[in-house]
């Protein structure tokens, strides 16, 4: 078992050689690179050695219960907890999304219930902005298209991880289970009959993509200006400085109005752009590999229900991993590691599942 794991003590080895070569660092893309591969092997080592070592301890103290009993429990106790040591290895050895350490674009869209629906997208996009700066990362809202009573119709956010990642707990790793639509129960501000409305918002979360993973040819591509508007008539430019890119091969379309100049929301817009053919390209592979590779709890059907937030009952519910709690209160404050949790966990018990 785990004979793959000797192949891995030697990459591991020789990763660490070429780390300590101060040559390597003059190149930073190619350092950070190794760094990367480093850190993903090294919880693997770390639990190899271990398992191997528990099982040496459990042939020991078997060897010792033959003329003592009382090494009998400490048996079982060995073999127990080399179980779990077996258990964590086999996780560690499921193949990883390989953008799990890739920051990401999130998109809230107001969907059904109108002026409700747009505040609620509101409430989401503080959850997130709290939930991120809760652990540490940073945040930049990139486009936003305000509603009338201070909510959102549209907003867009790239959240950035800072200083070095711990493997699993990349933006992407943690974001990409909120893909989906949210749905929210609740009395609305504009309700004068105190009766419980239900609307949702949209979430979209797509990892940021370098400009050496998406290629965009320079003729696929059809670029308007116009001028950009804002709730109530406020933040209304006087000169073409919004731009609405079209991607002329999949007919996806960017706008971008947020920024003062022409040349900014471009850059903003092909950007979001970028992340977008990254994410479809994904999608797509996704679909034509195995049911195995596809076991995830994450769905491409974004029309799928996949939250409730009950205000009346303080309750949030996910549907897709059957999590419910009544803190609704605190994730919409951002903790919602939790909630991120529950479905990191089933995202991984079906992978091991589809591991065999």
């Amino acid at each position: 078992m785990f004979e793959a794991v000797e192949e891995l003590i030697g990459e591991h080895a020789d990763l660490e050689k070429r780390l300590a070569d101060p040559a390597v660092h003059a190149d930073q893309r190619e350092a950070r690179r190794l760094n990367k591969r480093y850190a993903e092997l090294t919880p693997v080592i770390t639990a190899y050695r271990a398992w191997k070592q528990a099982g040496d301890d459990i042939e020991t103290a078997r060897e010792l219960a033959q003329d003592d009993p009382d090494f009998v429990d400490e048996v079982k106790e060995l073999e127990q907890s080399r179980e779990q040591l077996t258990d964590r290895l086999r996780l560690l050895l499921v193949p990883r999304d390989p953008s799990d350490d890739k920051d990401v674009i999130l998109e809230v869209k107001a969907g059904e219930g109108g002026e409700e629906s747009a505040l609620f997208a509101g409430d989401l996009l503080r959850m997130y902005l709290r939930y991120a700066e809760r652990i540490g990362w940073k945040t930049e809202i990139i486009d936003s298209n305000e509603s009338d009573l201070g909510g959102y119709k549209d907003v867009q956010v790239v959240v950035k991880a800072r200083g070095t990642i711990e493997p699993g707990q990349g933006v992407w790793a943690r974001l990409k289970y909120e893909g989906g639509v949210h749905r929210v129960q609740r009395v609305p501000a504009t309700e004068s009959q105190g009766r419980i409305h239900t609307s949702a918002a949209g979430v979209l979360v797509t990892p940021e993509a370098e400009e050496v993973e998406v290629e965009i040819g320079p003729n696929d591509l059809r670029i308007d200006v116009y001028r950009s508007s804002g709730p109530g008539g406020q933040s209304v430019n006087t000169t073409d400085s919004a731009v609405r890119i079209t991607h002329l091969p999949t007919g996806i379309v960017v706008s971008c109005q947020n920024e003062k100049s022409q040349l900014q929301n471009k850059e903003q817009a092909l950007r979001i752009l970028r992340s977008r053919l990254l994410a479809a390209a994904q999608e797509e592979a996704e679909r034509e590999a195995s049911d195995a590779r596809r076991s995830q709890v994450r769905t491409v059907d974004r029309s799928e229900r996949i939250r409730t937030y009950n205000f009346p009952e303080n309750r949030i519910s996910d549907h897709r991993v059957g999590f419910k709690a009544y803190n609704l209160d605190q994730v919409l404050d951002g903790e919602l590691d939790p909630v991120i949790q529950a479905c990191v966990d089933a995202d991984a018990a079906a992978k091991l599942a589809a591991a065999g």
